[in-house]
């Protein structure tokens, strides 16, 4: 209650505009959703996110310097690949927080495209500055998104989503362009289990980083539902097991950012 009343007061002398509450078929009210209030409004969520990529910067020059480094576990001889670093792009590098408490749900992918499309894009604290130190010392940046490519009508473009999240990207200083850019369904065998579009990264590249806020972005098969190549569906437990197996990448190699507000977590209840 203490909280809530905080918030009611924050909504006033902030914007009226953020906080009126967004119309929804599903009863869900945005306006009230810890999680995604959290993401807007707590120094603790910037606090997080500037550490995690500030922590990447300092450890960037041991991962360039120790060519036998991978980032993935099942990449073998890379040492004489240039090195590479995959980020995913939503709540990792561009912050949706104002879409979320803004769309009318239930959510469908266009939606957010079209916000994506029509407003500027917000960073994520600390990405505009880690990106930019990896790309002084000649590291080469991937980003893998589960943005999907979908026709829309009215649009001859086969994935529109495309350009919108180049532009996103583009829109926080961070250049880019389609070579670099892999959304599921752009190519045959591209789904939502990111493995694939890794390991393509991985024949050309010495990945030395991965960056996400999903479990997804790092682990193969998390999802409550099986998706191609994954034979069987993720379990709680088993996503729980994913972080013994690969204790000893979390914050060494493999940085994650905080999402309560959506994500493969939510498909294992």
């Amino acid at each position: 209650m203490i909280l809530m009343r905080s918030f009611l007061v924050a909504c006033v002398v902030v914007t009226t505009v953020a906080c009126t509450p967004a119309t929804s078929t599903d009863g869900h009210a945005p306006d009230k959703d810890l999680g995604i209030l959290w993401v807007k409004y707590s120094a603790e969520y910037g606090a997080i996110s500037r550490q995690v990529y500030g922590a990447a910067e300092r450890a960037l020059p041991g991962y360039l310097d120790n060519k036998s480094w991978t980032a993935m576990p099942e990449q073998k001889n890379a040492e004489h690949l240039p090195p590479a670093v995959i980020l995913d792009v939503d709540e990792t590098v561009v912050s949706n927080v104002d879409f979320q408490l803004s769309f009318e749900r239930p959510f469908e992918n266009w939606k957010l495209n079209k916000w994506s499309a029509e407003g500027t894009a917000t960073p994520v604290s600390g990405v505009i500055e880690f990106t930019a130190a990896a790309r002084r010392a000649g590291v080469e940046l991937f980003f893998v998104t589960n943005r999907p490519c979908q026709p829309i009508d009215g649009n001859a473009d086969p994935c529109p989503q495309e350009k919108t999240t180049i532009d996103d990207i583009r829109e926080l200083g961070i250049e880019t362009d389609a070579e670099h850019v892999m959304l599921s369904d752009e190519q045959p065998g591209w789904t939502r289990e990111k493995i694939v579009r890794r390991e393509q990264i991985a024949q050309s590249h010495r990945v030395i980083m991965l960056f996400g806020d999903d479990l997804g972005d790092f682990v193969s098969c998390v999802r409550g539902k099986a998706v191609a190549p994954c034979a069987a569906a993720a379990t709680h437990a088993s996503r729980e097991a994913s972080l013994e197996t690969y204790r000893d990448y979390w914050g060494a190699g493999w940085y994650i950012l905080p999402n309560p507000m959506h994500g493969s977590w939510t498909s294992t209840f």
